[in-house]
């Protein structure tokens, strides 16, 4: 969804047709040219698995996703420790920079029935909830996956788009929130309306894309977002319009809102946790914060593709990374919020300072507190996504 961390270049830099319509507006434009019938069934998602025989996976994630060797940043130490421990070997590509355009790109395939040439991938839920409708993605074989059923953060279990997480598996997860630099601005911020204050007139971004910035505001409207509706989602743009009018808010911005914090252009924006945790390594004033009326808890997931030749390989890589250990090990390089709360318990009896101290940082474990007010959005229906999508991408500008 999201950080700087891994795409170089913002995901918004590239408006592929499926942006330019408002994503799933491409999708629904194709209706007529007979996509219904682009749903597969349960029974045809399924292809020979030739994981007995062939011990190989292709994986593909976003770049720097990883942990990484600190001396040679071609080596991704986790990934070789399972071709070590299990014999399979991962052929791990960083292709996935914006997703929508990978949509785009594997598609045609899993429309028409064809394999995609990947086992494994990882794209933002509320993108995963596309493929879950579409029949695209095989359930998992959760009695093959014992550390996923024991270590699974249950905040994550149960998302609206994917009942108990049978397709789906979180790689990592965020927050969306409001990050802020405290020195500049001169007090805390506490609340969305606090974005709103006229002395921030021209210090303010908001995120661009559509699925990532209307839960944060209707929640700062006071909205369930576990159950928005139509007229919670025009009442945030009628608000928002208004904004732009008045010339509160700066720009609307992909990921290069880290640049604008940084630099002091603007003083407070929406912004994802991952993100701000490495910003204030370098610069302690910026903070982050999940407002009073809450913040949007999200994930990016694994997913195993339609006629993926190596299922059961695929099961194991996922299962492999939900053990505590390996868990702690990525949580310690990449810095999002970690998906196994267990992973916890691990960094903090690390003899290492830097580690141990990882796991007091509510930004990778967030406390009872901070999880009392983040909750997980549902989805844009694919109803909705047209309608929506044209009139929030007239407001910003795309």
């Amino acid at each position: 969804m999201r950080p700087t961390a891994f795409p170089a270049a913002s995901p918004f830099s590239r408006r592929s047709l499926l942006r330019a319509l408002g994503g799933g507006a491409a999708l629904a434009a194709l209706a007529g040219c007979g996509v219904p019938a682009a749903y597969v069934e349960p029974g045809d998602r399924a292809g020979r698995d030739r994981s007995a025989a062939d011990k190989s996976l292709t994986f593909a994630n976003w770049p720097l996703y990883i942990d990484v060797d600190d001396n040679d940043a071609s080596k991704r130490p986790s990934l070789d420790t399972f071709t070590k421990n299990t014999g399979i070997s991962v052929t791990y590509t960083e292709e996935i920079n914006d997703n929508d355009e990978f949509f785009g790109k594997i598609s045609p395939a899993l429309m028409n029935r064809q394999e995609t040439g990947r086992d494994l991938m990882v794209i933002s839920d509320w993108m995963a909830a596309r493929f879950v409708r579409l029949g695209w993605v095989q359930e998992m074989d959760r009695a093959k996956q014992p550390n996923v059923t024991r270590h699974l953060d249950p905040q994550l279990r149960t998302p609206a788009f994917d009942n108990g997480r049978l397709h789906s598996v979180p790689w990592q997860s965020g927050i969306t929130g409001i990050a802020y630099n405290k020195k500049k601005l001169g007090r805390e911020i506490q609340h969305v309306s606090d974005l709103w204050d006229p002395r921030l007139a021209g210090k303010v971004t908001l995120f661009s894309g559509l699925d990532e910035s209307f839960a944060l505001l209707m929640q700062g409207n006071g909205v369930d977002i576990t159950k928005w509706t139509a007229a919670d989602f025009h009442r945030m743009c009628d608000q928002v319009e208004k904004l732009v009018a008045k010339k509160q808010i700066r720009r609307f911005t992909g990921n290069d809102y880290t640049s604008d914090l940084n630099k002091g252009d603007v003083l407070a924006c929406q912004a994802y946790s991952g993100d701000v945790f490495q910003l204030k390594a370098d610069n302690p004033d910026i903070e982050f914060v999940v407002p009073e009326e809450g913040a949007e808890l999200w994930a990016e997931s694994m997913m195993i593709p339609n006629l993926a030749r190596h299922k059961a390989n695929a099961e194991a890589l996922v299962d492999y990374y939900y053990d505590p250990q390996v868990a702690a090990e990525l949580a310690a390089s990449v810095n999002y919020v970690c998906p196994v709360p267990a992973a916890r318990d691990v960094l903090a009896s690390s003899k290492d300072k830097d580690e141990a101290e990882l796991a007091e940082n509510r930004l990778i474990f967030p406390d009872d507190a901070m999880r009392k007010r983040l909750a997980i959005a549902r989805d844009i229906t694919s109803e909705e996504r047209v309608e929506f999508a044209k009139r929030w991408n007239a407001i910003v500008g795309l």
